[in-house]
């Protein structure tokens, strides 16, 4: 009985501490969502109000009418979407490869692959515009996404999922006549989906937030990108917290939608690679 009391008291106080946790993680956002529907004049307002007093759209209007937003918005659309194609093509592709075939220099060739994680950005940072230049994609889309079409990340995962499905199920289809692109598309990549969907949100995440590269390598507003857009317009309009706060969450919002449509194929993911790896 005693025992029983005390995994509970233990249960409570690791659920107390995640919700805490939680809470303070989500504090931002939430003073951000706030702000980004209130005047000025309340959000300097003492002490603060988290619901909006003065409920007004107007902030996130100015935002569009003072810079091109909806270019910057439609940019970072194009590269995230394209990165997310070629990340998630990539990876499975070169995850079945590793994980079903045999081939010699196999290993070395997946601890080099893995190894590129290893090197930070800012040391490839110059290599890699030095190859822009020369390649004259400097300030195109091209430009922007072309460091992020491969993902050893996205490999490594994809791999580890790989090696969970049986290799008889493949040797079936191949002995049934099945060649191997109808193979990995029709009987691979639909028992991935739960692995897909989390490298999915990652990088969309990541690709979408993605600053450094995107202020290298853009010069106009032409391929800018929104984060890199945000930045310009904080420095124009420093003063202006409140439309500060309404360019912040139309920027952070698609994450948050892709994330919650796909939450669950999300963990699903997240714990299967975890558990199976």
């Amino acid at each position: 009985m005693e025992m029983k009391r005390t995994n509970i008291f233990v249960l409570f106080l690791l659920y107390g501490i995640l919700i805490i946790g939680a809470v303070w993680m989500l504090l931002p956002l939430a003073w951000m969502t706030s702000a980004a529907f209130k005047p000025m004049s309340e959000i300097i307002q003492v002490p603060p109000t988290w619901i909006p007093k003065h409920f007004t759209l107007d902030n996130i209007k100015e935002v569009f009418k003072q810079v091109p937003f909806a270019r910057y918005f439609l940019n970072s659309i194009v590269t995230t979407g394209v990165i997310v194609l070629s990340v998630l093509l990539t990876s499975t592709m070169a995850g079945y490869g590793f994980a079903k075939f045999n081939f010699k220099g196999k290993r070395i060739l997946f601890l080099l692959i893995l190894s590129s994680l290893m090197i930070p950005f800012q040391v490839r940072m110059i290599p890699l515009y030095q190859i822009a230049q020369h390649l004259k994609i400097v300030d195109t889309y091209l430009g922007v996404v072309f460091p992020w079409l491969f993902d050893a990340m996205g490999v490594f995962l994809m791999n580890q999922f790989m090696l969970t499905i049986p290799n008889e199920l493949i040797e079936a289809a191949r002995i049934d006549g099945a060649s191997e692109g109808r193979i990995f598309f029709t009987i691979v990549i639909p028992q991935l989906k739960p692995a897909i969907s989390a490298l999915a949100i990652f990088t969309f995440s990541w690709s979408w937030e993605e600053f450094l590269w995107p202020l290298i390598v853009t010069n106009s507003d032409r391929v800018r990108t929104l984060p890199v857009g945000l930045q310009y317009f904080s420095e124009q309009y420093g003063i202006n917290i409140h439309w500060q706060m309404a360019g912040a969450f139309v920027a952070i919002l698609p994450v948050l939608i892709v994330f919650f449509i796909m939450q669950k194929q999300f963990v699903e993911g997240i714990t299967l690679t975890g558990l199976k790896g």
